[in-house]
Order: C-alpha cells, then sequence, then structure tokens
C-alpha cells in the first residue's frame, strides 16, 4: 500500500503537538488501522513525520485525551475501539438540573428517533433485523428477571441507529446514551411493561418496512417516558411544598412557644 505523503507539519499555524497529532490520525486513515491494530512505534512515526521524539510523545498524549488512542505499557499504543469517541462528549454530567436536562434531552431524541427509525425500516437487512430481536429479547429478560435492562435497552437503540446504515447517526448516540441513563436513574422502576411493548412496535415495524408506523411507533415510546418525567416532576414539587409547610409550621410553633414563655414570665412578674 502507498503511505500517505504527509504534509510537513512545520508549516501549520497549529501547535506543534497539535499537527504531529493530527499527521497520526491520517496515519491511522491511510493505513486502515482498525480498533486494536498497533501503530509504529514511537522511534518509526519520529522518522516518518521528521519530528522529535519528544512531539510524538506529546502528540499521543493528545490522541490518547482524544479516545482516538491508548497506551499498553510494554507492548505499544494501539487504536482505541471507538476512536474519537467520549463518554461524554457534550459535557450532560456538569448540568445542575439532570431533570430539566432529562427533559431537554428527551426534546430532542423526539426529533431524531422518529425519524431515525423511519429510516432504519427502509435500510435494514435481513441480518440487521434479527440482531435488532436478539436485543429486543435481552431487553425482555432483563425486565421480567427483575435485572437492570438500562444497559440493554441502551444497546436496543443503538442498533437501531446501525440499522439506517449511515455513518453520522450513530455519531449522535451520545444523546440517547446519557438520555437513557439519566432516564434510568430518575425513573426508577416505572414503565417496564410499556418499555416492552413500546420496543415490540418499533422492531414489528422496522421489519414490516413500514417507514411511518417505525417513526409513530417511536414517538409513542419516547412520549411515554415524557409524561414519566412529568410524573417524577410532579413528586419532586409536592415533596418541596411539604418541606416547606413543615419548615413553616415549625417556625410557627416555635414562634408560639416564645410567646407562651414571655407571658408567663410577665404573670409571674406582675404576681411578685
Amino acid at each position: 500500500m502507498d503511505e500517505i505523503r504527509f504534509q510537513d507539519v512545520t508549516t501549520n499555524n497549529l501547535p506543534l503537538p497539535e499537527r504531529v497529532a493530527d499527521q497520526i490520525v491520517q496515519l491511522i486513515i491511510s493505513r486502515n488501522l482498525q480498533a486494536d491494530e498497533k501503530l509504529p512505534n514511537e522511534f518509526e512515526l519520529a522518522e516518518l513525520l521528521n519530528v522529535g521524539r519528544g512531539s510524538i510523545r506529546e502528540a499521543i498524549k493528545i490522541l490518547v485525551a482524544r479516545n482516538v488512542v491508548e497506551i499498553r505499557r510494554g507492548v505499544g499504543t494501539f487504536v482505541t475501539k471507538h476512536p474519537g469517541q467520549i463518554e461524554d462528549p457534550l459535557g450532560f454530567a456538569f448540568f445542575p438540573d439532570k431533570l430539566q436536562l432529562a427533559f431537554d434531552l428527551l426534546e430532542v431524541r423526539m426529533e431524531l428517533e422518529p425519524w431515525m427509525a423511519g429510516l432504519a425500516s427502509q435500510r435494514a437487512t435481513p441480518e440487521d433485523i434479527q440482531k435488532l430481536k436478539n436485543q429486543c429479547l435481552k431487553v425482555e429478560d432483563d425486565i421480567l428477571s427483575g435485572k437492570d435492562h438500562l444497559h440493554d435497552d441502551l444497546i436496543f437503540h443503538k442498533g437501531i441507529a446501525k440499522c439506517t446504515h449511515n455513518e453520522v447517526v450513530p455519531k449522535l448516540i451520545p444523546v440517547i446514551t446519557y438520555s437513557v441513563g439519566l432516564f434510568g436513574s430518575l425513573n426508577g422502576r416505572r414503565l417496564l411493561s410499556q418499555t416492552i411493548i413500546g420496543h415490540r412496535k418499533i422492531l414489528e415495524a422496522i421489519e414490516s418496512h413500514d417507514r411511518e408506523g417505525a417513526c409513530q411507533a417511536m414517538r409513542e415510546h419516547l412520549e411515554q417516558n415524557r409524561l414519566s418525567l412529568v410524573e417524577v416532576q410532579k413528586e419532586r414539587e409536592e415533596k418541596t411544598d411539604l418541606r416547606q409547610k413543615d419548615g413553616q409550621g415549625n417556625r410557627k410553633g416555635k414562634g408560639t412557644k416564645r410567646k407562651n414563655i414571655r407571658d408567663n414570665e410577665a404573670a409571674k412578674a406582675a404576681e411578685g
């Protein structure tokens, strides 16, 4: 295979380690290196890119931070399973109001996932559909056996994204990933039977290549989630109201007690 022609890293305005990191990415692409495949060693990369080994080390640190490569001590540097994808790329963990975040994520999913399900219904292969069926059953088994089903639930939704055969769609998965996990933490054990029914409807529509049916089934599934979040919100508001009333009652009781003490002291003084 012909080696890629690298640009001179000294003619770019970016800091040198950043430029070297970009060239290493181009090397991974040009050699079609897959997950768990090893990169050339530090000396070979330095020779290939015509830079010092210190620059290579700094560039590798940048790529590790971007989840493009991982270092295995004593073995070498390898391409990661999902190059460039990090667990929380949009920083959702730093949003202070998790309930509002859940509503906002669901709002985005309501626009994205019905379209995704509709596209999947048009493009899914028999092999895709079988994988989706198997995953649907895993979710049901988790629920019926009382296990945490969120991990398999997420894989089911990822499977729908893969059925679109659009290379960009799976890159949007972090929105769904974080939303599913957050919904589970807020929602507890609600909607278990509805989850089973909803997933089955989505699967059946995709298998039937029914685009509108798949869109509608996904909308209904997500609307159930939204209604459940509304219940969580109401419960929180009710608890807040009770705490406030209890606080007011305690303050009123303390005020009455202090007044009684003052009245008693005044009465004793008058008797004396």
